[in-house]
């Protein structure tokens, strides 16, 4: 009988022994499990913050890149609407939009914020919740005659006019006239000039130069037919349009003279 019983306490601590020590590799496994969790969660804490210090640029062209995509779903027109690459936002601002479209005409007025607005929000109502960038405006004509008549094309070589080198082996021509100076030049399809008043010659000439610079290496969309910059010393008055077929593109409300033409080639053309 005591043999029996001293069998059954073995039998039983042995057991309790088993179940406390599954008990605490159970357990072992659950801590391992919990420190690998943690470590991962920290681990894309850490990357994500590296990415914003070492690339503060990336949430707002991320949110460029989508808010262009939002854009043209936007539209609300069946054009085939060519859109820009990017635009050149202030650091750390935000790309959005308003959009208005019909069947013959689309129309963007590119905005910058400092805080994200979705595209059309009610909030850009508020002139002072984003700044504009430009304005695109895309009309569908009823033939490519028509739409070609709407392109202030100019052969500048062929208007006389005082000669003047902008560079790159390039020449401009010089017209003046009630107050104005324009200093114009062709590249390929395009019919270019520069706008200052006559008091002040030089400044015209030297934006000429540096359109033509910035042309070596940048390059504006491919017209059909034609296409014409008009740039403004000012600031007031800088002009884009360029024909495709029966659409005709425009840009405008541009104030910087450079920054439009930075607009103008990043065109998927």
């Amino acid at each position: 009988m005591k043999k029996l019983l001293f069998t059954s306490l073995l039998t039983i601590s042995m057991l309790s022994a088993c179940t406390t020590n599954e008990d605490e590799k159970v357990n072992e496994q659950d801590q391992t499990q919990q420190n690998d969790t943690q470590e991962e969660q920290q681990s894309n804490e850490n990357e994500h913050a590296t990415t914003e210090s070492n690339g503060e640029d990336t949430v707002s062209s991320v949110t460029q890149a989508e808010a262009l995509k939002t854009i043209k779903e936007q539209l609300g027109t069946e054009l085939a609407v060519v859109m820009p690459n990017n635009l050149p936002l202030t650091k750390g601002n935000f790309l959005t939009a308003t959009t208005n479209g019909t069947d013959t005409q689309a129309e963007i007025l590119f905005l910058e914020s400092k805080e994200y607005i979705p595209v059309n929000d009610v909030k850009l109502k508020n002139a002072s919740a984003a700044t504009p960038i430009a304005k695109l405006t895309v009309k569908l004509f009823d033939s490519v005659d028509e739409a070609s008549k709407q392109i202030a094309y100019e052969d500048y070589s062929k208007n006389g006019g005082q000669q003047v080198a902008l560079g790159y082996n390039i020449n401009g021509y010089q017209d003046a006239g009630a107050g104005s100076l324009w200093t114009g030049w062709n590249e390929g399809r395009w019919a270019i000039a520069t706008h200052t008043r006559t008091d002040n010659p030089d400044a015209g000439v030297d934006l000429a130069k540096q359109a033509v610079e910035y042309l070596e290496s940048h390059t504006l969309p491919i017209p059909h037919e034609n296409g014409m910059v008009h740039l403004d010393v000012y600031e007031s008055g800088n002009l884009i349009v360029w024909q495709d077929g029966k659409l005709v593109y425009t840009l405008d409300s541009i104030k910087d003279p450079m920054k439009a033409l930075a607009i103008a080639s990043v065109f998927n053309q």
